[in-house]
């Protein structure tokens, strides 16, 4: 056999070698990196309250109208008087000048023709508002009954439904997160025992966002002084032989 012969099968086997060593890696490492998953469990763990609106927004239209252009000075004087009434009926019923916002008067102008287009009719309109923004969510349900009574003395309201608002989600994240965590664990117990391992340390975690919803609905936020606040974490634990 010939120098070249031989430096040839040298060379050869040193690459055989050499392939067999780096598949052999990949092979090791690809068990190693199936051994690492099937040490962990993700799960997800669940934490609900029950809460109550802590802050309220109301909102009170009111409603003056003639056929006459003319009368517009005397349907602001109008408005004006219907603005008073509604706002002195709030403080009577608990409610401060602080909580009480009054909004600029919308003139509004509408007018009828006949099929020639001839000017049969017109109306003008002011309209209001009146705004309430109060942390005494309670009280609003009450009041608005009284506030329809108006209706009986010749104003024209539209009592808009109020909005029910949870604004103090922050405090009570951190006893969420950490029941959430909790409900995690026990649901990987469960799965650790029916596959006679243990739990071990949390290898990751991700948070789910807070969602606020009226009691027992699955959508709207703002109809209703109960709120039902949720959230979901998913979490990596390792598994131990």
């Amino acid at each position: 056999m010939n120098k070249e012969t031989q430096g040839g099968l040298f060379f050869l086997g040193l690459f055989v070698a050499i392939g067999l060593a780096v598949s052999g890696y990949f092979i090791g490492q690809t068990l190693y990196n199936s051994k690492v998953a099937l040490n962990t469990a993700e799960v997800k763990g669940l934490a609900e309250r029950r809460v109550k609106a802590d802050r309220v927004n109301w909102t009170i239209a009111y409603t003056v109208s003639g056929s006459k252009k003319e009368e517009i000075p005397n349907l602001y004087e109008k408005a004006e008087k219907h603005k008073v009434t509604i706002k002195n009926l709030l403080k009577e019923n608990g409610f401060t000048e602080d909580e009480i916002q009054s909004g600029v008067l919308r003139y509004e102008f509408l007018e009828y023709r006949d099929e020639n287009q001839k000017l049969v009719d017109e109306t003008h309109k002011l309209t209001g508002t009146i705004s309430v923004e109060s942390n005494n969510v309670e009280q609003v349900s009450k009041v608005r009954s009284n506030v329809n009574k108006l209706i009986s003395e010749g104003i024209d309201i539209e009592n808009r439904d109020p909005l029910y608002h949870f604004t103090k989600l922050n405090t009570i994240k951190p006893e969420m997160l950490s029941e959430a965590t909790k409900n995690a664990r026990i649901a990987a117990n469960e799965f650790a025992k029916n596959a006679n391992v243990t739990v071990g340390k949390i290898r990751s975690a991700r948070q789910g966002n807070f969602f606020v919803r009226d009691a027992g609905e699955q959508y709207g936020d703002t109809a209703k002084i109960e709120k039902d606040v949720r959230v979901v974490t998913t979490i990596t634990f390792y598994l131990n032989d």
